[in-house]
């Protein structure tokens, strides 16, 4: 993007920021900093923004959204707002203020309570952002904030929607960071009171997405919070037999359909689906699990259909120790004894070692499931032991959990064996 206007030269040429009268600190002079990365830091991090303006001689604060493009910090609003309004002519004197709250400080005194925090607060006079091309390229900037990427998957603005919206543009000039960090401070004869005294860290985290309904396709791997992204989010993978999509909301239909069967159901640990609803709130339950880390969801597709078969994931995903358990796999009833289970696995096996770079895979299935345990052996996976009483089943009795594992070291045997079934088959 273009150099803001109103910047200089000389500001952009320095690490850190001219103080002014504005900026110089009156008190803890030593949590005050003038740096440009750390004030780029705090800008880039947050999303509270509060800006400060003045309207016929009264103030007025108002929340907004931000995004740093350079040194230029850009401002969203609605073209009838009262800030908006204000900046028309040559623009309108602002006082911007972002904010990290990073723990609260308990001391063993009142008076010596605080918080821990990083600041910027910003001073100038923010201009409206007339020109096209840099209005489109603060817009693009600010969606790409809440998510790299999200721009190329969210439909542009159209011009209407252009006209409707402001931006203004703050050339960061008159900046200062402030920075409270560390302990408590309590005073010496403090220091043998009897009271708890310490920092409470507060972090902002990301929960599970919530899907808006009639959304099709699952939440995207680049929304804030995601850790591990490529061991928890589920790609595409294409067999012969099946093909394993990306498990969305709209699969439920067409899965509630493949599975509803009592013997599919039968050693599953969970309560069979009587509704679409039902099995809509299953996928919504793995997809939770997809966001928290611990599992990744498919739907088993028929390549040439488009037919729902069935569902598996991986569970207990672990990229810490290159583990992960493939799991809650149901196929209906008319794939049975087809290539369809083996070239499953093949494609999750596959992802896993040579994608991943996992260290084992490992599966649990309920002790009377002979059958899963048998196709699990086909695999070539070993039986490692039986866990007792590792959960209850749906009819409240305690399930025994028969634990098979292949490592990366049997994997290319097992996966020699498997490709040559199916190309027997």
């Amino acid at each position: 993007m273009r150099n803001p206007k109103g910047a200089t030269g000389e500001a952009l040429m320095t690490d850190v920021y001219t103080t002014t009268d504005r900026t110089t600190a009156t008190r803890t002079r030593h949590r005050m900093h003038y740096d440009r990365d750390k004030a780029h830091a705090v800008l880039d991090e947050a999303f509270d923004c509060a800006v400060a303006f003045v309207v016929d001689g009264e103030p007025r604060l108002l929340p907004t959204l931000h995004v740093r493009v350079g040194e230029t910090l850009y401002l969203h609003g609605s073209t009838g707002g009262r800030m908006a309004l204000a900046a028309r002519a040559d623009g309108v004197p602002v006082c911007v203020s972002v904010t990290l709250l990073d723990g609260l400080v308990f001391g063993r005194s009142q008076f010596h309570h605080s918080a821990n925090y990083r600041s910027v607060v910003a001073h100038g006079v923010a201009r409206p952002v007339t020109d096209p091309a840099e209005k489109a390229e603060a817009m693009h900037a600010l969606v790409e904030k809440v998510g790299v990427s999200r721009a190329a998957d969210s439909r542009p603005p159209t011009r209407q929607e252009m006209a409707q919206t402001s931006v203004l543009a703050l050339p960061l000039v008159e900046v200062s960071v402030r920075i409270r960090e560390g302990g408590v401070l309590d005073a010496p004869e403090d220091l043998g009171l009897p009271h708890w005294a310490g920092v409470l860290p507060l972090r902002r985290v990301a929960g599970p997405p919530e899907t808006d309904a009639g959304v099709p396709v699952p939440p995207p791997a680049y929304l804030p919070g995601r850790t591990s992204a490529e061991w928890q989010t589920p790609v595409l993978l294409e067999g012969r037999h099946v093909r394993l999509e990306p498990l969305a909301p709209s699969h439920a239909e067409g899965m509630f359909e493949a599975l509803d069967d009592e013997e599919v159901w039968r050693h599953i640990p969970l309560p069979r689906p009587r509704t679409v609803a039902d099995m809509a709130a299953d996928i919504a339950e793995v997809i939770r699990g997809q966001w928290r880390g611990d599992r990744s969801g498919w739907a088993q597709v028929d390549p040439i259909s488009g037919a729902v078969m069935g569902m598996t994931t991986y569970h207990d995903v672990d990229p810490d120790r290159r583990s992960v358990g493939i799991g809650h796999t149901m196929l209906g009833r008319k794939w049975w004894r087809t290539g369809v289970n083996t070239e499953a696995k093949l494609l999750l096996l596959e992802r896993a070692f040579d994608v991943l770079g996992a260290a084992k895979v490992f599966w649990y299935t309920d002790i009377r499931n002979e059958r899963s345990q048998a196709a699990i052996a086909r695999l070539g996976a070993s039986r490692d032991g039986v866990i007792r009483r590792q959960r209850l089943r749906p009819d409240g009795t305690w399930r025994d959990t028969v634990l098979f594992a292949l490592t990366a070291d049997e994997w290319p045997a097992a996966a020699q064996r498997l490709r040559d079934r199916l190309a027997a088959g």
